[in-house]
């Protein structure tokens, strides 16, 4: 072995020596003998250092699952002795192995177990036992060889062929009928030699037991013997968390329902009576959590069991399992409502399924009316945030609450479905209690209690958020309850989690303020003052934004008697915040696209005429244009890249906040008959210039492009005039994410105004050819992913603009291009069809080709196009489909597959 490559597998050794022993291993990958010199220094323990034994694993890891077949009988039968010898030489050994030598190990052994079970080491287990005996760490290792062996078998983690999975259970077969009793066996013997003196091999060996439990006859561990001990574990304190997870493995079994049934029942009245359902008595959170899945699994087990008898028809079997279901419900309970999420979380599957039993029966009884009460509360506790939680800077621990409040959610969903008025009355009760004296309650009480209300609105469904009409009673409750919430002055609660819980609920419940708009004043200067927009947490003050453009294209024409007071009052908040650093603005650009939508809105949804409507547009609108001027002349003369960078970001966020107004306008309310399509021209007339400054060209053109897309929507024929100056300033020196993203802006011209455009595109089209070309034909690195993918997008963006130009019934643009640059067009699309592996790309080449026949295949055609048909398409029809990459297991290439004959066809039809 080259030692000085091998000093490179330390951990702490210098890049260099790291580089030549990786380069050392491939080497010894492909060597013919290599893992011959690994397999000798294993068996000799040749080598001390515990990175050099890892590598000599791996390299014959790497020989047994890519070249075992080329090995000679010989040689096969050296890699199972070295594996012997190396298992032998850890009983002896002073030191055991590091945990990492002996898990690669084991997974070795498993390789080989998969590879020669069948066929050459039948004994494969046998011969590892009767060299392990009871040694403890002889046993250690044919624990962790049993694991290995079951992750290659049964993961579902791990992704097998077909071929795989056939020879994994084949490999299961055979050992249910040649050993697995004789391991079971084993197993029973180590716990009961080890069960009091060696708690870490005793727990492995539960882990394996609870492993195997799955996919092996449940008679042999669910036995008499077995049960007893493993509840005996239960009792270990070091112990009874591993046998926890053993017995719902054992619980999880799939069975016959009566069986099931009496397993779960006999397993129940051992742990009660051993004291575990006293849960009050238990402090240890780690074993209560493992023991609440368990519970959990023995609750969903037994519904399973009862869905299975209603759906026979034995319904006195079904009765009995009911029975046996309601007796947990009271340990359910207790685990619900602990004040550990963990140990609350894993009960919860067994509440919901309980939950959609009751869902079922005809009629509850008063226990079950009782249970559903008290999960109602359980819940409404349970959702209560505690005074750890950290809003401010939220990391792990409150982001498993915000997924265990989630599941909560559910649970309150389904209790809906049982009972909506008991939920409805109780959330009432728990609402009015809290709002009443919400100045002197806890910030938590008072979250949850508007919580609630916001949550009712999903748990009690109606169609387009109508809460307010209907069913009395319920419109009733809600309409009190919001009224309450508006008027009690809690808006005014000094806590983010209750402001922002405020503006979510009264933004949900929008179609309150139909009925009674009188709140409205009340509620928009909440989110106008320093409750809302102009709060101290940047987190509320983003959140409002949003939410306040929500909440004013809800109101639409109510909101006619306030919109020059609200355009006012944000009248500082649209300021765009100059590329100054320090200067802290109250809302980042992002939020202040919310702000400019939600003045779009105000004006556009008004009821002024389209003159007043102009006037306020351009007011809005003007101080962003006049910003932009300046700004541009700024970053022209800039000479620091950070400088140029701020500024080129500031003056794109001007672009965007524009872009942004426009989203108010609609089909009923187009720009022309608002009056303000003069003041969107000025726009464009602003912005364009920026498309010619030779500075931070990539954010300046993105944002300029995404402005057109919008106009061409917004003011359709008249941005026409606009487009070729445009285009030439975005088609010079430009890149392959620049051309990507320029093409479906000319694709949306295109598409929307036809033949109106056939002069700019002829004009346009061989620059725009040429653009792409140059790019495509630059030379790149050859294990350059990032251009190999650029130039592929950019193929993809270029056939997607040739089936837009004869898509739109323009194929005389391709056609007035010249001889030579149509032959040049078409044959890059036999190309794109044939010979790049790019279903998606071949899809669309046949889906021009097919529309070219169709326009040009007739007597009438082009001049040398029939000869193109039969000397290119034709053949391109079958070259593709022959190629090795045309993978008819992938999707997109079946579709590729699909236009392919539709060409065919379409030759067929016109020739």
């Amino acid at each position: 072995m080259d030692e000085q490559a091998l000093l490179g597998l330390n951990p702490n050794a210098d890049a260099d020596f790291r580089q030549r022993a990786l380069a050392y291993f491939e080497q010894l990958k492909i060597s013919q003998d290599a893992w011959q010199v690994c397999a000798e220094a294993l068996a000799q323990s040749i080598y001390s250092d515990d990175h050099i034994k890892f590598f000599c694993f791996q390299v014959l890891e790497h020989q047994i699952k890519f070249k075992y077949s080329e090995l000679t009988e010989v040689q096969q039968q050296l890699i199972r002795e070295t594996l012997i010898t190396w298992l032998q030489a850890q009983m002896l050994n002073p030191q055991p192995e590091k945990t990492f030598i002996r898990n690669k190990a084991a997974q070795v052994f498993a390789l080989l177990f998969v590879t020669e079970y069948l066929t050459k080491w039948p004994k494969f287990f046998f011969d590892i036992l009767s060299v392990v005996d009871l040694n403890p760490r002889g046993v250690d290792m044919y624990l962790r060889i049993l694991m290995a062996v079951d992750a290659e078998l049964v993961d579902r983690d791990v992704v097998h062929t077909s071929e795989e999975a056939r020879r994994n259970t084949l490999l299961k077969d055979t050992m249910r009928e040649q050993c697995i009793p004789s391991l079971v066996e084993s197993w029973y013997q180590i716990l009961q030699n080890y069960q009091y003196n060696n708690s870490e091999l005793t727990c492995q060996c539960l882990e394996v037991v609870g492993a195997y439990v799955s996919w092996i006859d449940l008679s042999l561990i669910a036995n008499e013997r077995f049960i007893n001990m493993l509840l005996g574990h239960m009792s270990v304190e070091v112990l009874r968390e591993e046998a926890c997870d053993c017995l719902f493995e054992i619980v999880n079994k799939g069975m016959d329902p009566i069986d099931k049934t009496k397993l779960v029942e006999s397993l129940c009245q051992v742990l009660q009576s051993a004291g575990l359902f006293s849960i009050d008595q238990e402090d240890d959170v780690d074993f209560l959590a493992r023991f609440s899945k368990l519970v959990n699994g023995m609750g969903q087990a037994l519904i399973a069991s009862w869905t299975k008898l209603i759906k026979n028809g034995d319904m006195k079997s079904a009765q009995d399992t009911l029975q046996a279901i309601e007796a947990k419900v009271a340990l359910m309970l207790q685990l619900l409502i602990h004040e550990d999420d963990d140990i609350s979380s894993n009960i919860i599957g067994f509440c919901y399924d309980y939950l959609h039993i009751l869902k079922q029966l005809s009629a509850l009884s008063d226990q079950q009316k009782a249970n559903v009460e008290a999960i109602m509360l359980a819940v409404m506790k349970k959702l209560t945030y505690d005074e750890e939680y950290n809003f401010e800077n939220e990391g792990e621990d409150e982001a498993m609450f915000v997924e265990y409040r989630k599941q909560l959610k559910l649970l309150l969903d389904r209790l809906a479905q049982v009972s909506p008025e008991l939920l409805l009355a109780s959330v009432r009760r728990v609402f009015n209690t809290t709002l009443q004296n919400w100045q002197t309650t806890r910030f938590m009480e008072v979250e949850v209690a508007i919580r609630l209300l916001y949550m009712l609105a999903e748990a009690l469904p109606v169609s387009h958020g109508a809460h307010f009409s209907g069913d009395v009673t319920k419109a009733t409750a809600l309409q009190d309850m919001m009224r309450t919430l508006v008027t009690s002055g809690v808006s005014a609660y000094q806590h983010t989690s209750v402001t922002l819980e405020f503006f979510e609920t009264v933004v949900r419940y929008e179609k309150f303020f139909a009925v009674e708009p009188q709140h409205i004043p009340t509620v928009l200067m909440a989110f106008l003052d320093h409750r809302g927009l102009r709060h101290t947490s940047p987190k509320v003050r983003s959140r409002t934004a949003y939410l306040f453009s929500r909440f004013v294209k809800s109101l639409n024409k109510q909101m006619n008697p306030f919109i020059e007071d609200v355009l006012n009052r944000i009248q500082d908040l649209l300021e765009l915040s100059p590329p100054e650093n320090g200067y802290q603005a109250l809302l980042s650009s992002d939020d202040q696209l919310f702000i400019y939508e939600t003045a779009g809105v105000l004006i556009v949804n008004s009821e002024y005429s389209a003159e007043r409507k102009q006037v306020l547009m351009r007011n809005l609108l003007t101080p962003l244009m006049e910003k932009f001027k300046v700004l541009l002349e700024k970053l022209m003369m800039a000479q620091d890249e950070d400088r140029q960078m701020a500024l080129a970001d500031c003056l794109n966020h001007a672009v965007g906040f524009a872009s942004r107004t426009s989203k108010a306008f609609s089909n009923k309310q187009t720009v022309k008959q608002c009056g303000c399509s003069e003041v969107y021209l000025d726009c464009l007339q602003t912005f364009l210039p920026a498309l010619s400054c030779p500075l931070q060209k990539e954010v300046l053109r993105s944002g300029v492009r995404t402005f057109l897309h919008r106009m061409i929507i917004c003011l359709e024929e008249e941005v026409l005039p606009f487009i070729p100056s445009a285009s030439e300033h975005m088609l010079k020196d430009c890149e392959a994410k620049d051309l990507q993203e320029f093409i479906p802006l000319i694709n949306q011209i295109t598409a929307k105004f036809k033949t109106q455009v056939s002069p700019f595109l002829q004009q346009m089209f061989m620059p725009l050819l040429h653009a792409i070309f140059e790019v495509l034909l630059l030379p790149a690195e050859e294990n350059d992913q990032s251009a190999a993918l650029e130039k592929q997008m950019l193929r993809r963006s270029y056939f997607a603009f040739l089936q837009t130009v004869t898509g739109s019934g323009m194929s005389e643009v391709i056609a007035n291009q010249g001889a030579e640059n149509v032959e040049r067009v078409l044959f890059t699309v036999i190309q794109g069809a044939v010979d790049y592996p790019d279903p998606i790309a071949q899809k669309t080449c046949f889906i021009i080709l097919s529309k070219l026949v169709e326009l040009w295949g007739g007597k009438d055609g082009p001049v040398g196009f029939a000869d193109f048909v039969y000397k290119h398409i034709v053949p391109a029809c079958f070259l593709a489909p022959l190629k090795q990459t045309f993978d008819l297991a992938d999707a997109q290439t079946v579709l590729a597959l699909s236009e392919c004959a539709v060409t065919l066809k379409t030759i067929h039809l016109k020739r």
